[in-house]
């Protein structure tokens, strides 16, 4: 048989491999759930974000080479409301890594950005990071209607090495660095159960990790970050809807035995759209005429 009709043997059988999950040479490629087509009434195409420049930080929920999925949210954010998105997630970041991610950034784009969401914390949970203190605390002498009195005091800890350290660290930076900017946290979904290989085996939230603390007290500590750094918050954690511990909601899911960690197309798409409801509310941006 000629070389040339043979690769074209291989194209058509690699492609029906893509197409149905079927195994061919012994190689078996997952099938994707197919992306959800976006009909006009669903999008808001003249809203207050549309051509707004919008980095999103984060794990393998945002990072671009897709775990579990053919389409992740912020593609379907792109289309519902017109953001020119700017991706800087990485697989198994926690938010020490955000912090990283946040450097690329101001190095890549200087203040040429609109808004900043931050999507991450789930990794921190399952890696046992200890939640920490946001602040120290001391007394100080201040001046209080001409008295001087001392009073209790608190500085903001940033470190690499508990939790509340780490999203100090970031938002610190970020308020720095972009203080024009709209900067959004968004909370980790619920976990589900998911094995990637028989060394990486990350039991569901029932679980709790490595410190005796559940998913929830991290979400609970992004929430008081939110508060302390006078930032947005989405909180995905609820308003999703996104359950996998359901069986009834593994649709949403990459696969029912091995994943219910990452969401598919569909679970892309419905987290897209809380996301998108959740944005409308909120200004894109603060840059102004000076």
């Amino acid at each position: 048989m000629k070389m040339i009709e043979m690769r074209k043997i291989t194209a058509c059988l690699c492609a029906l491999v893509i197409m149905t999950g079927v195994s061919v040479f012994g190689q078996t490629v997952q099938k994707f759930a197919p992306k959800v087509t976006i009909s006009p009434v669903d999008k808001t195409s003249n809203s207050q974000w549309k051509g707004k420049r919008v980095a999103y930080l984060g794990d393998s929920m945002t990072q671009k080479s897709k775990d579990g999925t053919n389409t992740l949210y912020w593609e379907y954010l792109a289309e519902l409301l017109g953001i020119e998105p700017y991706v800087y997630g990485i697989s198994g970041n926690q938010w020490d890594g955000i912090y990283r991610q946040a450097l690329k950034l101001r190095e890549e784009k200087g203040t040429a950005v609109d808004a900043i969401l931050i999507f991450a914390g789930t990794n921190d949970y399952n890696r046992g990071i200890p939640l920490g203190k946001f602040y120290s605390e001391t007394t100080k002498e201040t001046n209080h209607n001409g008295n001087t009195v001392t009073r209790k005091y608190r500085t903001p800890i940033e470190n690499d090495s508990t939790f509340c350290g780490r999203i100090n660290k970031v938002l610190s930076f970020l308020k720095t660095n972009f203080p024009e900017q709209q900067i959004i946290i968004m909370t980790p979904l619920h976990r589900g159960y998911a094995k990637f290989n028989e060394k990486n085996v990350q039991p569901d939230e029932r679980f709790a990790n490595a410190q005796g603390l559940y998913i929830d007290s991290y979400v609970d500590v992004l929430k008081q970050a939110a508060l302390y750094w006078a930032v947005p918050l989405i909180d995905l954690y609820s308003l999703s809807g996104l359950y996998p511990l359901a069986d009834s909601q593994v649709k949403y899911f990459n696969n029912a035995d091995t994943d219910r960690l990452h969401p598919n197309a569909l679970g892309n798409y419905r987290l897209a759209k809380t996301i998108q409801y959740q944005l409308l509310a909120l200004p894109a941006t603060f840059v102004g005429q000076q």
